[in-house]
C-alpha cells in the first residue's frame, strides 16, 4: 500500500499545476498540536486524610524541634541578577528573626564560581551559621552525557517537527537533553534529599527549603502552631508568597497573599522524598505535589512528550495539612515577579541554566580542542604504511600537480543567477517532463542520473561538481605526499588550489550553495536542500589546509581570509532556508550536514557549536537505524546497497570527527540499542554475498572493505564479519569513486 501511494503521488506530480493547485486550495501544512498529558488523567484525586496514624518520633527530639535548611544554588542570568543569591543570603542573615525551636542551617549546593563560593562561605562564617556543602567538581561534570532517550526522535532539534514548536517548547526540548548536566549543577532534588537525610538526625521536623525563603515572626508562629496542632501528620504544605521588594518583609504587619508553589515540612519519619530524576526548570518540586495529591495551579500544568510522565499517586497521597506561609525573596528581576510573568519566568529559567551549562561545557571542552590538529590524517600510520601504498601516493600526487587550479568561473554554463562565482549544479535525478512542453517543471527519477551530473564524465564541465571534487581530492593527496616526502612543491600546489578556489576575487566561489542541485521549474530555479551534500568532503579537505598551514605555505592573512570564507559559508548552512531544510533530512543527507557543520566548527575553534552538532547526531542515529541495525530510509531507495554503505561510511567519518574533541559516537546506543556497531553488524554479513534488496545500478562490492576495517579497528572482531573474506588494508585500493563517501587513502587515516 505504501509503495502504491508513492506511485500515485509521483503520477500527480506529472500533472501540470497539480501541486500548485493543492497548495492553493488547502494551503501549506499547519503545525501540529503537541499532545500533552495532565494530572486529571490519573483519575480522582485522593481526599485529604481526616486523621493520621500515629508517627513514632525519635525520643531524642522534642516534639517542637525543627531544623530549617536553606539550599543556596547558582545565580542564573537572565532568570536572576548576578550576585542575587549572595544578596538574599545576606538579607536573611541580617534580618530574619530567631525562630522558636528551630535550628537554621544552610547548604552550599554545587557553587561553580570559586569566588562566589568563597564570598558565601565568608558570609556564613561571619554570622556563625552552620553549613554543609555539596561540592562542584569539574572532573565529575566533564563525564556527564546527554539525556538522548528523553527526547522523542520526532522532536530532535534538527527535525521539521521541532521547527513547528514555540520558542518556549524548543527551549524545553533542549533543556531535556541537558538533564544530566542540569541535575548535577543545579541539583535541586538531590540537595533537598541531602538536607532531609541530614535533618532526620537533628530534629523531629525537617524543612528542606529553597535558598531564597524568608520567614517572618508571624509566618513562623503560624507555621509552628499548625504543625504542633497535628503532630501525627507526616507532611505540611507551606504556601509561598513572591516578594518583589525584600524590605517589605521588615514591616511587622506584612502578610502577603501566599499562592505560589509551596515549601514542604517533613516529619523525620515521613517516607516520601523528592524524585531526583526531575531537574531544575522542569517541576522538580511539583512532581512531589502531584504525587501527594496536593491541589494547586500545577494541576493545570501538563507533561509534554519530552517530559517524564506525570507520576501516579503515592501511597501516602492526601496525608498532609497546611501550615503558615513563607516569603520568596526578590530574584533581582522585578519584571519576572509579576503574576502574569509565569511564561517569561519559564523561558528565562531555561535560558539561564542553558547559558550556565554552556559556559561550563566551553571550559571543559577547551583542553580537548586543537583546531590546528588534523582530524583524519594519522602521521604515524602514514609513516608505517605499506611501501606500495606510499609509492602510489607519490604517483597520485605527481598527477595532481598536473591538474588545476580549479575555479567556479571555469564552468561552461551559467547558473540561474547569471553569476559565474555562484556554485552551479542541477539536481542529478530530475529529468525533463515527459510531456516535453516548454517550461514544464522537471520530474524525479530516483537512481537515474542526468548527463553531466556524474563525476568526471565529459559533459560535467558544464557545472562545478567535478571541479569541486578535484579540489578536495587533489589537495588532500598533495598534503599527504608533503607529509610523507617533505617535498614542499606538493604543498605549494595545494596552497595555490586553495587561493584560486576561495580567495582570489577573480576566481573565488561565493560562500553559498544557492544553486546546487537545482530542480528546474521548482523553487524559482534555486537550489534544493539536497545540494548541500555536494560539499560533504570538506571534512577531509580541512585536514589538507591544516597540513599546508603547519608547513607555512599559507600566509597569516590568507589563513584568516579562508576562515572568513568558511564562517560565511557556515552562517549560510545554519541560517538559510536551504541549509535548515537539509539539516532536517532524515537520511544520509542529514548525516552529511552534521559532518560539514561539525568539521567547520572544529576548524574554526567553535567548540560549543561542534558539541551541539554531535549531541544532536545521537538523535539522528536513533532515527536512522533500527534496533537490529538496518537503515530504513536508505533501504527505501532504488539503489539501496549504495545508500546503506554510503550512509554508514559517512557515519564513520562523522564519528571520527567527533572523537577528535572527545565526543563518543562510536559507543553510543539509543534507548532500543540503536548504534553504529549494530549498524555494522547488520550490514557486514552481506560482504561477499548477493545484496537481497533493490539495487538498480552497478555497485562496487569492495565498498564493504573500509567499513569492515573500521569495525575491526573500533570494535574488534564481530561474529557477523567473515574475516577470511576481508583483504588486509594494504591490498585494498586507496581511491574509491567519490560518490562512495570514502576519503582518499583511507588506510592511513584515523577511523577510531
Amino acid at each position: 500500500m505504501a509503495k502504491l501511494w508513492v506511485w500515485v503521488k509521483s503520477v500527480i506530480r506529472l500533472i501540470p499545476g497539480a501541486v500548485w493547485l493543492k497548495r492553493a486550495i488547502f494551503g501549506r501544512p499547519q503545525p501540529r498540536r503537541v499532545e500533552m498529558s495532565f494530572p486529571e488523567y490519573r483519575g480522582p484525586k485522593p481526599a485529604m486524610a481526616e486523621r493520621f496514624a500515629p508517627l513514632d518520633g525519635d525520643e531524642r527530639f522534642a516534639k517542637d524541634s525543627f531544623v530549617l535548611y536553606r539550599i543556596i544554588g547558582n545565580d542564573l542570568t537572565p532568570r536572576h541578577r548576578k550576585g542575587q543569591a549572595r544578596e538574599n543570603l545576606a538579607f536573611i542573615l541580617e534580618n530574619e528573626p530567631a525562630l522558636a525551636g528551630c535550628e537554621k542551617r544552610f547548604v552550599l549546593n554545587r557553587i561553580v564560581d570559586p569566588a562566589e563560593r568563597e564570598a558565601l562561605v565568608a558570609l556564613l562564617e561571619r554570622h556563625g551559621m552552620p553549613w554543609m556543602e555539596i561540592p562542584f567538581r569539574v572532573e565529575e561534570y566533564a563525564e556527564l552525557g546527554w539525556d538522548i532517550a528523553g527526547v522523542p526522535p520526532e522532536y530532535a532539534p534538527w527535525g521539521e517537527r521541532y521547527q513547528e514548536l514555540t520558542e518556549g517548547q524548543q527551549g524545553r526540548v533542549v533543556a531535556r537533553l541537558y538533564r544530566h548536566k542540569n541535575n548535577y549543577v543545579m541539583h535541586n532534588n538531590g540537595a533537598r534529599n541531602a538536607a532531609l537525610e541530614d535533618g532526620r538526625g537533628r530534629a523531629r521536623w525537617v524543612l528542606p527549603w529553597d535558598g531564597n525563603c524568608f520567614v517572618t515572626e508571624s509566618a513562623w508562629q503560624s507555621l509552628r502552631e499548625g504543625v504542633l496542632a497535628e503532630p501525627d501528620c507526616p507532611y505540611f504544605i507551606v504556601p509561598m508568597a513572591r516578594v518583589s521588594e525584600n524590605a517589605r518583609l521588615l514591616a511587622a504587619d506584612f502578610e502577603p497573599e501566599a499562592k505560589e508553589e509551596p515549601q514542604i515540612v517533613f516529619h523525620h519519619r515521613a517516607p516520601e522524598t523528592f524524585d531526583e530524576r526531575y531537574c531544575y526548570g522542569r517541576r522538580p518540586k511539583v512532581e512531589w505535589l502531584w504525587r501527594m495529591g496536593v491541589p494547586g495551579i500545577w494541576d493545570e500544568w501538563g507533561a509534554e512528550p519530552w517530559d517524564f510522565p506525570i507520576p501516579d499517586y503515592a501511597g501516602q497521597a492526601g496525608q498532609f495539612r497546611y501550615a503558615g506561609w513563607v516569603a520568596r525573596l526578590n530574584s533581582g528581576r522585578p519584571d519576572l515577579e509579576q503574576d502574569n510573568a509565569a511564561v517569561g519566568r519559564g523561558v528565562a529559567r531555561v535560558a539561564g541554566i542553558t547559558a550556565l551549562l554552556d559556559r561550563l561545557d566551553e571550559a571543559a571542552l577547551a583542553p580537548r580542542l586543537d583546531p590546528a590538529r588534523p582530524v583524519h590524517v594519522d602521521g604515524a600510520a602514514l609513516a608505517a604504511a605499506d611501501a606500495g601504498l606510499q609509492k602510489q601516493l607519490v604517483q597520485d600526487a605527481e598527477a595532481a600537480l598536473e591538474r588545476g587550479p580549479y575555479s567556479v568561473v571555469d564552468k561552461t554554463e551559467l547558473p540561474p543567477s547569471g553569476n559565474k562565482h555562484d556554485y552551479w549544479h542541477p539536481a542529478p535525478y530530475f529529468w525533463p517532463h515527459p510531456l516535453r512542453i516548454p517550461g514544464m517543471p522537471y520530474v524525479r527519477r530516483d537512481g537515474k542520473r542526468v548527463p553531466g551530473t556524474r563525476l568526471y564524465e565529459p559533459s560535467s564541465d558544464r557545472y562545478d561538481r567535478t571541479r569541486l571534487q578535484r579540489l578536495f581530492d587533489d589537495s588532500f593527496v598533495l598534503a599527504l605526499a608533503l607529509l610523507q616526502t617533505g617535498e614542499r612543491r606538493y604543498g605549494e600546489h595545494a596552497a595555490e588550489l586553495l587561493r584560486h578556489w576561495f580567495l582570489k576575487p577573480e576566481t573565488a566561489m561565493n560562500p553559498h550553495l544557492n544553486y546546487a542541485q537545482v530542480q528546474r521549474g521548482h523553487n524559482q530555479n534555486r537550489g534544493s536542500k539536497s545540494g548541500v551534500i555536494e560539499m560533504k568532503d570538506l571534512y577531509f579537505y580541512l585536514d589538507a589546509v591544516r597540513i599546508i598551514e603547519a608547513e607555512g605555505l599559507l600566509s597569516k592573512a590568507e589563513g584568516e581570509a579562508f576562515r572568513d570564507w568558511l564562517s560565511e559559508y557556515l552562517d549560510w548552512l545554519l541560517e538559510s532556508e536551504q541549509g535548515r531544510a537539509e539539516r532536517s533530512s532524515r537520511n544520509n543527507h542529514g548525516t552529511c550536514y552534521d559532518l560539514q557543520v561539525g568539521s567547520i566548527a572544529l576548524f574554526l575553534g567553535d567548540g560549543l557549536l561542534a558539541r551541539n552538532v554531535f549531541r544532536d547526531s545521537r538523535l539522528r542515529l536513533v532515527d536512522q537505524f533500527e534496533p537490529d541495525g538496518r537503515q530504513p530510509h536508505e533501504l527505501a531507495r532504488t539503489i539501496s546497497a549504495h545508500y546503506c554503505c554510503f550512509n554508514l561510511q559517512c557515519w564513520i567519518n562523522l564519528a571520527t570527527t567527533a572523537a577528535s574533541m572527545g565526543e563518543d559516537l562510536w559507543s553510543f546506543e539509543g534507548p532500543d540499542g540503536q548504534g553504529l556497531k549494530q549498524g555494522m553488524r547488520w550490514l557486514l554479513p552481506y560482504l561477499g554475498e548477493t545484496w537481497p534488496f533493490e539495487q538498480t545500478d552497478e555497485f562496487d562490492a569492495e565498498r564493504f572493505y573500509p567499513i569492515a576495517h573500521a569495525c575491526l579497528d573500533r570494535y574488534g572482531p564481530v561474529p557477523e564479519l567473515k574475516q577470511d573474506r576481508l583483504p588486509p588494508k594494504a591490498a585494498i585500493k586507496p581511491l574509491y569513486f567519490p560518490h562512495d563517501g570514502i576519503r582518499p587513502y583511507w588506510q592511513i587515516g584515523r577511523t577510531a
